[in-house]
């Protein structure tokens, strides 16, 4: 049992480690690297590595290529719109769920994690951020109690993260989204699931707008 435990925990370790290089662009977009370096570049055993590559394969984080290495996809305005189109539908089933089956548990949670992001926010801390979005996203899921839309939203996420994190503002697109995610969980906490409908769709509104400012950006 220990060692499966030990087994589970290097591959969390593994996909966290990942997903933030992926996410910060540590990672290239566009580049290729084989299992080998990122194994050696974690410190860790092929099979953990391998175990959370195929985890990120699933939410479209990297492309496995067999026999070529893995692909880091590249940053894309494109597939961004069309993440957030269906992200826009699929996340507000979610918070209206949420609103209506969250535990007291799960509330006292999301007032937490509103109140650690809106700090987060002033203090500019982009990996603390990228947790905590990670965490709130987790959260509504699991509170929302269906896994059909676990499955549904794993892959709309971590690329859509790593997109905001490219072209944000130094500071003030902080404050606006970690103010938009806020207001999302204080709906769900107050079990108004009509405001927490308009209030992920606020959000959506607001990061559809973010990826065609980004154009202008480039």
């Amino acid at each position: 049992m220990t060692a499966i435990k030990e087994a589970i925990n290097k591959t969390d370790i593994a996909y966290n480690e990942l997903e933030k290089k992926i996410i910060f662009r540590e990672l290239e977009p566009g580049t290729m690297v084989s299992e080998k370096q990122l194994a050696e570049s974690l410190d860790l055993g092929r099979t953990p590595v391998r175990e959370a590559l195929q985890r990120l394969s699933y939410e479209r984080m990297v492309e496995i290529h067999p026999r070529r290495g893995i692909q880091i996809p590249l940053i894309s305005i494109e597939s961004q719109l069309k993440i957030l189109e269906v992200r826009r539908d699929i996340e507000a089933l979610c918070v209206r769920y949420a609103a209506s089956r969250a535990s007291t548990e799960e509330k006292q949670r999301m007032q937490q994690l509103a109140e650690q992001l809106e700090v987060c926010a002033e203090q500019k801390d982009d990996v603390q951020y990228a947790v905590l979005l990670k965490n709130i996203h987790r959260l509504l899921v699991k509170a929302a109690d269906n896994e059909y839309l676990q499955l549904a939203m794993a892959p709309l996420q971590g690329l859509s993260r790593r997109f905001w994190f490219a072209f944000k503002n130094e500071h003030s697109d902080l404050t606006e989204a970690s103010s938009l995610h806020a207001s999302v969980l204080r709906a769900v906490i107050h079990t108004d699931a009509e405001e927490a409908v308009a209030a992920s769709h606020r959000l959506n509104d607001y990061l559809t707008d973010f990826a065609y400012r980004s154009i202008k950006s480039r």
